[in-house]
């Protein structure tokens, strides 16, 4: 720092502080300025106050710049988002709508999705969820016929209800667990997948009965609707045999379908793993 004194008039002036001392003479016949460099204690003038300062401005190479970081190597930065947008975009079509091909209305690929030593169980299941669908659709062409015959137009609504509630409840309720649990190894899955697909097999051993409760059990073409149509008209009897053997084909898959199911599986995957 410099300490500036200046003396004008006879009077003396702190312009500022600084480690050397200049001094000004200003005669007033002969207006010079006569500057004496000394070195100087600013301590001593302690009685002298310095004006403020104005602040210069801080450019680059300044002490008090802020530092910015600025990263050179972008290229892996770059490299690495790309892959990241790539595996997003090819994880969003395996996500797509691909089954049936015709007509996609669900996600289906157990070959890409399912582990290979669990593939044999979700291809059996697929089979058993194929199976609830074209018993429950021939089921309601069993039950037009006989309505044409005069069943009457109840048992008709009846299978459409069971057809149009069938399909979609056993996709959502059994097979889609089973699909997310195979896929992500998840206990709670299983579990739901395990009391749901219990009341599946229930519904195809009481449709293949088809029990007198409700409308006779015509609405369902079972063994004992088969035998009570039969006698009326052969043609209904014929149909009411042929759902009633597919019902029965279908209980026995869910059957095998729950054997080749390891419960234990749920056990293991509900302890915690130790590292």
């Amino acid at each position: 720092m410099k300490c500036w004194v200046g003396f004008a008039e006879g009077k003396r002036r702190i312009v500022a502080s600084s480690a050397v001392l200049s001094v000004f003479f200003v005669n007033r016949e002969v207006p010079r300025l006569l500057t004496i460099q000394i070195p100087v204690i600013c301590r001593g003038l302690n009685r002298a106050r310095s004006p403020p300062v104005a602040s210069e401005p801080l450019g680059y190479g300044q002490r008090h710049d802020a530092t910015v970081d600025i990263p050179l190597d972008t290229t892996n930065d770059s490299k690495k988002k790309g892959q990241e947008l790539a595996a997003w975009e090819a994880d969003l079509k395996q996500r797509e709508k691909n089954w049936p091909p015709l007509f996609p209305i669900i996600h289906h690929d157990i070959a890409n999705e399912i582990p290979v030593h669990a593939q044999r169980l979700q291809y059996l299941a697929f089979a058993s969820w194929l199976g609830i669908v074209l018993c429950l659709v021939f089921n309601v062409v069993a039950v037009i016929v006989c309505w044409i015959r005069g069943g009457g137009v109840k048992i008709f609504f009846l299978a459409v209800i069971y057809a149009l509630m069938g399909v979609p409840l056993s996709y959502v309720l059994w097979y889609r667990p089973l699909y997310r649990a195979m896929r992500t190894d998840s206990a709670l899955k299983f579990g739901w997948f395990f009391m749901f697909y219990l009341l599946h097999i229930a519904f195809c051993i009481f449709a293949a009965i088809a029990p007198p409760v409700v409308f006779h059990g015509k609405s369902l073409t079972g063994i004992l609707a088969a035998i009570d149509v039969f006698s009326d008209h052969v043609l209904v009897g014929i149909f009411y045999l042929i759902g009633f053997g597919m019902f029965c084909l279908e209980a026995l898959l869910s059957l095998w379908v729950l054997q080749d199911f390891d419960p234990t599986a749920l056990i293991v995957l509900s302890l915690p793993s130790v590292a």
